[in-house]
């Protein structure tokens, strides 16, 4: 019965980090925002960005995923 409990944890633990891993690895793979994105989103907005703020936002967003 203990050694049941305790693999059970054991397995949850494992799996949390794994499967935190592997999203972490994920979303470095396919980011779901890029530069274009945000241009577009600029515009629609009706402004026209410059280099700065995009590069400004996309290290925003990756400081986030890490």
């Amino acid at each position: 019965m203990v050694n049941g409990i305790i693999g059970l944890v054991i397995g949850l633990a494992i799996g949390f980090f794994a499967s935190r891993y592997l999203f972490k690895r994920n979303l470095k793979k396919n980011p779901p925002i890029n530069e274009k994105m945000i241009r577009a989103m600029f515009m629609e907005m009706g402004r026209k960005p410059n280099e700065t703020q995009i590069k400004r936002i996309m290290k925003n967003i990756n400081d986030q995923y890490k």
